[in-house]
């Protein structure tokens, strides 16, 4: 390969990288539009939360670093040779992107805890479907996961004792 056609190659995988970085970005930018301000806030305060419920400087530390790891492992799986796998793994990758978003609005747009954990569920699922697939294409793509699955165990744990807690909040 010759240096124009490898600039090239390695333009376009940074504008790749680039782009799974903004669907990132988006969905962060998506849910953040739910989880801060206004009702919002006041809404979630006047819940009563578990004692493991973290302090709320620890999400924002937490998601940027995830979805950083979500971005990357997306890059990684497009930039794998073309295969049935690599397709699978890809809509696996936007299929829990957007059951990631969802659970903001649900939770702090909608104010439905029950429907939230519903999603949380959903979404650890599609996290284990999609590091089941991308294992099959790139190992390391697959292991970026590892620490999103844990968070979103967790949080689902935090989101079922809130909705315990909260029933008459937690109504779906």
């Amino acid at each position: 390969m010759d240096t124009t056609s490898q600039s090239v190659k390695r333009s376009r995988s940074l504008l790749a990288l680039a782009g799974f970085g903004l669907a990132t970005a988006g969905v962060a930018w998506y849910g953040s539009r739910y989880s801060r301000g206004g009702s919002h806030d006041t809404w979630y305060r006047q819940l009563a939360k578990p004692s493991f419920t973290p302090p709320a400087e620890v999400f924002p530390v937490v998601w940027v670093s995830l979805y950083a790891m979500i971005a990357w492992s997306g890059w990684r799986i497009w930039s794998a040779a073309p295969s049935r796998e690599r397709k699978h793994a890809l809509r696996l990758w936007i299929s829990q992107l957007s059951a990631n978003a969802k659970w903001s609005k649900l939770f702090f747009g909608e104010h439905r805890p029950t429907l939230a954990l519903a999603d949380a569920i959903a979404l650890e699922g599609m996290i284990f479907s999609y590091m089941k697939a991308a294992r099959k294409v790139d190992r390391a793509a697959a292991n970026a996961f590892i620490p999103y699955a844990a968070w979103v165990a967790f949080a689902a744990a935090l989101n079922a004792e809130i909705a315990r807690l909260n029933p008459r909040r937690a109504q779906a």
